[in-house]
């Protein structure tokens, strides 16, 4: 008997009963013509700094909208439709953008940086998002996506390093399932270099793509490209971070810390960033799976991790799924717990530089040409066909399936691998594809077309759903006490934002 299936029968249904998970969803707030809202996140939404539930991500247009941690799959998506109502009662004739890459964009200086009030921690959550900006440009930022957290009872921290490394050898197969961004409006790629062909004079693509959210227009930095993060422990990986976080970075150095030499005032517009090394906070290394632990009050991530230990992964390479209301379904969540579990249960060997670099260009293959007939990956030195390999792996995903479906008396789980299994002798009926051929049969090969008409829809179904005066007021009572939470912050503050600034690159405590 093999190591992976001793570590499946020692799981008991109890234990996979214990799976945990949450979503983050990010999306555009769009004007009714789809082009991005430029208005100040809505005050009825309570605070983007202290709300649990709705906060904003890069831009004061994008919004975030988080869940609470859940034991089952339709609790889940029912507490994430709940907020997304909550949402569209506060939000006028504005709607949620479908899509992960954005609508038609203004120029980068238009596009609105998150804000946070006049507390340093909210200062500094500002600043934070200028310095992205500069860096990477704002349009990068306004991509969105799905972020799905997962845990499992007694899990250690090897264990879900050990998750994190198979994941991210095996992740290539969720852009292909999953992936669902093959093409763009030419405003986001206006002034930039780039290889997509011209579907639609206002449209670009690539015939073959999966994800354009994962590849190389994406969320990719050249300064991060020179990180080879090691996630062979918990402690390489906090030691990569940390170094990428202390390191100085001339292109970032030049960049500057302030405006002019001695800028007068404290005020945030006269930062063009938190620090010059090459990563800001640890929140800006772009991981497609991170450990993660809840944080305390003004404690960083890396802090928390150190001490106390990994409490959960996050999966960050999640497009949005256009054509459901709520960006993801519940056949793409048991998809995810079975990956995760078969990433935890199989033999991990540590990482090399070598291999993050192969890994590297399969996700760019497969973010780039995923559907194309054919496709090879990297394997350990070798080229292999993708599918073939997909084919390979999804054997060893059908005990895993019929466990959780045994602890959840049903067939759920087997259902969802079974539709991604077709998928693989199908391309066509993949995510990526649907939204070709959706703009090809309706909207003349337009992506802003589509996304437009799908976000349409999206408000529409939601104004339609029975609204609960509890739902109403619970959320009513989360923003009132998250503005008061704010202003007890903003009061609480002794020292000037710069002090509170060189803190933090002295690795005390600081909120971000």
């Amino acid at each position: 008997m093999s190591n992976f299936q001793l570590r499946l029968r020692e799981l008991s249904s109890e234990t996979l009963k214990g799976i945990r998970r949450g979503i983050e969803k990010e999306s555009l707030r769009v004007r009714p013509d789809g082009k991005l809202s430029t208005l100040a996140h809505p005050a009825a939404l309570g605070s983007a700094l202290t709300h649990p539930r709705i906060t904003t991500d890069f831009s004061e247009s994008q919004l975030e909208l988080i869940t609470g941690v859940h034991a089952g799959v339709e609790a889940c998506l029912e507490e994430l439709t709940q907020i997304h109502q909550v949402v569209y009662h506060n939000i006028g004739d504005e709607m949620l953008w479908c899509a992960s890459m954005p609508c038609g964009l203004p120029g980068d200086d238009v596009i609105p940086l998150g804000r946070y009030g006049s507390s340093n921690v909210g200062r500094a959550k500002t600043v934070y998002r200028m310095g992205l900006s500069h860096r990477y440009g704002r349009r990068m930022q306004t991509i969105s996506g799905i972020h799905y957290n997962f845990s499992l009872p007694g899990v250690s921290n090897d264990g879900y390093f050990s998750l994190i490394r198979n994941f991210r050898r095996h992740s290539w197969l969720l852009l292909y399932l999953f992936g669902a961004s093959p093409s763009v409006c030419s405003s986001f790629v206006a002034g930039r270099e780039h290889d997509l062909q011209e579907l639609k004079r206002g449209t670009m693509y690539r015939p073959g793509a999966t994800s354009m959210r994962m590849g190389r227009l994406g969320y990719q930095s050249d300064a991060q490209a020179s990180l080879a993060v090691s996630y062979n422990s918990l402690e390489s990986y906090g030691a990569s971070l940390q170094d990428a976080l202390t390191r100085p970075y001339p292109p970032y150095e030049a960049i500057g810390l302030r405006e002019g030499e001695n800028p007068a005032g404290d005020g945030v517009e006269t930062y063009r960033q938190l620090a010059t090394s090459l990563l800001q906070i640890e929140n800006e290394f772009y991981g497609t799976i991170r450990p993660k632990r809840i944080i305390r009050r003004g404690e960083r991530p890396l802090h928390a991790l150190r001490e106390r230990g990994v409490e959960y992964v996050e999966v960050r390479l999640m497009d949005l799924d256009p054509f459901r209301a709520i960006g993801i379904g519940a056949e793409t969540i048991r998809f995810l717990d079975v990956f995760l579990l078969h990433c935890l249960l199989s033999d991990s060997p540590p990482d090399t530089p070598e291999e993050i670099a192969a890994l590297a260009r399969n996700q760019h293959r497969a973010a780039a040409r995923g559907r194309e007939p054919g496709l090879h990956l990297e394997r350990r030195g070798e080229e292999v066909g993708m599918i073939e390999w997909a084919r390979q792996v999804a054997l060893e995903y059908e005990p895993i399936a019929a466990a959780l479906d045994a602890a959840h008396r049903g067939s759920a789980y087997r259902d969802a691998l079974a539709a991604a299994v077709a998928a693989l002798g199908d391309p066509a009926s993949v995510p990526s594809a649907h939204v070709l051929a959706d703009m090809a049969q309706n909207h003349d090969d337009t992506y802003v077309h589509f996304a437009l008409a799908q976000s349409l829809k999206h408000r529409a179904s939601f104004q339609g759903l029975p609204f609960p005066d509890e739902v109403a007021q619970r959320f009513a009572r989360m923003a009132r006490e998250s503005i008061e939470e704010q202003r007890r912050i903003e009061a609480a503050d002794t020292v000037p934002f710069e002090m509170y600034r060189q803190q933090y690159l002295s690795h005390e405590k600081l909120g971000v």
